[in-house]
């Protein structure tokens, strides 16, 4: 059976407002990021779901878990797997700083798309299997919701302007065939309103993002 599959970006946090590299730094949401993941949960309550799950990282967990009460389910199941792409040394750095100590862009310790890509896309399948035929809501992160867009439907987040802001959602179906997610709307919200919940897009925030 098909299992939908609705990939949220966490809400704010300081990091993100300062522009500084996050990756697998635990960084919390803000009271921005709060109110971020509220409004996602209420544009998700229009519609019913299974489940959520989330990454362990602070900031996507309790986005997650703000969702699941709105919804009324339970505390999401947490998988490593959807954390944030390592940035390695970059992390805790500004674009501006990044590229003065890294003028080449060789950065150490920088997890590559691909890796990202290979461990997203088993943990999806992960849960596609848990749920098998149902509708979840998956609290990730900017570059794992990128990763799985761009094997998806390559090219539409470079047309999209790269909205991928805080609080957004994106809908996935699972092809268990194929082993994939494939995407059935980018900025889904259920509607529009889904990019209008964050602040700046992902890549303003995150600039490593466009060049490596």
């Amino acid at each position: 059976m098909t299992t939908l599959l609705y990939l949220v970006r966490h809400g704010e946090t300081d990091w993100n407002a300062q522009r500084r590299i996050q990756g697998s730094t635990d960084i919390p949401l803000n009271d921005t990021g709060r109110r971020q993941a509220a409004e996602a949960a209420e544009l998700l309550a229009r519609r019913s779901f299974d489940a959520v799950v989330a990454s362990p990282l602070s900031r996507a967990a309790e986005t997650g878990a703000i969702i699941a009460d709105r919804l009324g389910l339970d505390t999401p199941a947490e998988y490593p797997g959807l954390a944030e792409r390592s940035y390695g040394e970059a992390e805790g750095l500004t674009d501006d700083e990044v590229a003065e100590r890294y003028p080449h862009d060789d950065i150490p310790g920088r997890e590559s798309r691909s890796a990202l890509l290979a461990r997203v896309t088993e943990t999806l399948g992960e849960v596609a299997v848990r749920y098998d035929g149902g509708v979840v809501v998956v609290a990730t992160h900017g570059a794992v919701i990128r990763s799985v867009v761009n094997a998806s439907a390559p090219g539409t987040v470079e047309r999209r302007g790269t909205p991928i802001r805080n609080g957004s959602v994106h809908s996935f179906r699972w092809d268990p065939e194929r082993f994939h997610a494939e995407l059935v709307r980018f900025d889904d919200p259920i509607d529009v309103v889904s990019d209008e919940t964050g602040g700046a897009p992902f890549a303003a925030q995150n600039p490593l993002e466009r060049r490596d």
